[in-house]
């Protein structure tokens, strides 16, 4: 009895654990590369608006975009703080109409503009 007892509270510890970050399964994804090819961005802006196809990396980023948004990015690691930034910052400057898009769909009530914004005002995270 004590085992199956300890094999479900260690079973139920992995689950909420996985729920505590987003997969890093992507995190090699060369970010740069992107931002600086309109011609691969704009798919991926494409994507997450619901107006084209999505490659894998794509479908997760458009399922993960609406809560790192609600809550700063809190289930992104390191690696993914850091990236999210970047596009972030180069969508609002090189990209001003996708951005506002993005906002109207994802936060259309502004609702969440002081949390994603004191994220993107936040300091890196060392590596």
């Amino acid at each position: 009895m004590n085992y199956l007892v300890l094999s479900l509270v260690v079973t139920l510890a992995a689950f909420v654990a996985a729920d505590l970050s987003y997969t890093d399964k992507y995190d090699h994804v060369n970010v740069d590369e992107i931002l600086d090819n309109r011609k691969l961005l704009v798919p991926y802006i494409k994507c997450t608006l619901d107006q084209g196809r999505c490659t894998p990396d794509g479908r997760e980023l458009k399922a993960h975009i609406k809560d790192a948004m609600q809550t700063g990015c809190a289930k992104c690691t390191k690696k993914q703080k850091k990236a999210a930034k970047k596009v972030v910052k180069h969508i609002r400057s090189k990209e001003q109409d996708y951005w506002k898009q993005i906002v109207n769909k994802y936060d259309p009530g502004n609702e969440y503009t002081e949390t994603y914004e004191a994220f993107l005002a936040s300091p890196d995270e060392s590596k």
